[in-house]
């Protein structure tokens, strides 16, 4: 865990973003396109991660990308973005997807771990705030978190992009 001083919690950062699917997210095949979901991912991530560092933000990678369904014409989309860990200037940011009806009960049908890195205005990595973490299932989050940023080390090792 980090214990840097300035540290804050995960609610601090978390955010909700709900989106109504019009025709223009629409793919041929009538579902949400995934690259249209992929941006609004993203942009989570970035509000996330500039909510917990302070910091102008970039995209560092998206480690992992599950689509478990579709959404259609006139779904409720709610993104809900969250930090499950924090390096020295990085931060793993868990966006889900979900699909809520209109008695709000929501349906997950995607979970994105993406990693933004906070930078200064010539892009250089600066450090960001240390995480609390203050719950069985943050202290989860955060373990798998630290096997995720192992895997991914050695993915570029392999790939040599290290």
């Amino acid at each position: 865990m980090s214990h840097k001083d300035n540290a804050k919690k995960v609610q601090d950062s978390a955010t909700e973003q709900v989106y109504i699917i019009r025709p223009r997210h629409i793919n041929p095949q009538g579902r949400l396109y995934g690259g249209c979901l992929m941006q609004w991912i993203d942009e989570m991530a970035g509000i996330v991660s500039r909510r917990h560092s302070g910091k102008m933000i970039t995209t560092a990678a998206v480690d992992s990308l599950e689509f478990k369904a579709g959404a259609y014409q006139n779904d409720m989309v709610v993104l809900a973005g969250r930090v499950t860990y924090v390096g020295r200037t990085s931060m793993e940011v868990r966006v889900d997807t979900y699909i809520e009806d209109y008695q709000g009960k929501r349906e997950l049908i995607n979970r994105a771990y993406l990693v933004m890195v906070a930078v200064d205005e010539n892009g250089t990595p600066v450090e960001v705030p240390g995480l609390q973490i203050e719950s069985e299932e943050e202290q989860k989050e955060w373990l798998g978190a630290k096997r995720r940023l192992k895997l991914r080390r050695e993915k570029m090792r392999e790939s040599g992009i290290s």
